[in-house]
């Protein structure tokens, strides 16, 4: 079994465990992560369902993210990373959530974002935590990246609760 169905084994015993249901609000990931989840046979038992919000009409629409906030700092912030968390945790029956944002490239950088810039969130109850990463690489290895780094940050997550 390859490292990402391993790691997304670990994310669906962790939740279930909890007794806690996963929802996922993905735009540079394009549902990468939610796909990785239901590979996993039995994922219907923690994982409740996936927004690929790639455009930011999207990202207003079903995340509820202010659009003045993707007006102000661009859709590729920290900011932006928490308010699709948060919009993914009060539009569903999850009890937890992950975001990604960014640019996977080749093009869209733009001044103090190149290509590679990620932004994650995770989101419990009225807890929100974000990151801004930068990664190297092609557009692949940029989400490739991006997944892991969700799902590993998501478990780093849930073990403060």
């Amino acid at each position: 079994m390859d490292t990402l169905n391993q790691l997304s084994l670990e994310v669906g015993q962790t939740l279930k465990q909890k007794g806690w249901l996963l929802a996922t609000a993905e735009s540079v990931t394009g549902g990468g992560i939610s796909q990785l989840i239901t590979d996993i046979a039995g994922s219907s038992e923690w994982f409740d369902c996936g927004f690929a919000t790639y455009s930011n009409s999207s990202k207003i629409q079903f995340l509820d993210v202010p659009e003045a906030l993707i007006a102000q700092l661009g859709a590729v912030s920290e900011e932006v990373a928490a308010a699709m968390a948060k919009g993914a945790l009060v539009n569903t029956n999850a009890d937890v959530t992950l975001s990604t944002t960014g640019i996977a490239g080749p093009a869209g950088a733009v001044p103090g974002k190149p290509v590679g810039t990620v932004c994650f969130g995770w989101a419990h109850g009225t807890v929100v935590h974000t990151e801004r990463l930068v990664f190297t690489g092609d557009r692949q290895s940029v989400r490739q990246q991006s997944i892991v780094h969700s799902l590993k940050g998501l478990l780093k997550f849930i073990e403060r609760f």
